[in-house]
């Protein structure tokens, strides 16, 4: 069982990025996108703080942030790599089938990549990672390499954004037609 002050919070100041910008799209009235909340159960409390020191995730969770842009709903979960390989077991098979059956109900699945010593984000469309998935299943590489990934959904900070991925999700919807 992860533990809340073992690896829970890695990815955390990209998620609170993410959080930031989301709420810069709903200021704007661009979207409404939010962070999914993971059930934990406590098991430490601090009795004078009141604070939770010590807890357990109770279930596996979906994915980080689930909303609707513009009227289209959209699910997408953030990652952080420190090095050109990305390891697919950073994604669970729960999230794989969430995401799947979300695509199934007409919404929109994706990956938003911090590649942290380059300083770059990624937009990992649904189709791309489900092709580095079904080669991993097939007993292929069980990671992907930045070299693989195609330039375009590369993206920075731009505009007082800190994760703009708004575009990259409309070039991702332009290519699906």
């Amino acid at each position: 069982m992860p533990t809340w002050n073992s690896r829970g919070l890695r990815g955390s100041t990209f998620e609170e990025y993410i959080n930031r910008t989301n709420e810069k799209y709903l200021e704007h009235g661009l979207a409404l996108i939010q962070k999914v909340p993971t059930p934990i159960t406590p098991i430490r409390i601090d009795k004078e703080t009141r604070h939770i020191t010590l807890a357990y995730f109770e279930q596996k969770s979906t994915v980080d942030f689930i909303g609707a842009v513009q009227g289209i709903p959209v699910c997408f979960d953030a990652k952080e790599c420190h090095t050109d390989t990305f390891p697919l077991q950073n994604v669970h098979p729960h999230q794989i089938a969430f995401m799947e059956y979300f695509e199934q109900q007409k919404g929109i699945s994706f990956l938003l990549i911090d590649f942290t010593h380059r300083e770059e984000f990624y937009y990992l469309t649904f189709g791309q990672l489900m092709t580095f998935w079904n080669r991993a299943q097939a007993g292929g590489r069980k990671s992907f390499r930045y070299e693989e990934l195609p330039e375009e959904f590369f993206f920075r900070s731009a505009g007082g954004i800190l994760v703009p991925y708004l575009d990259l999700l409309q070039k991702d919807l332009d290519r699906r037609g």
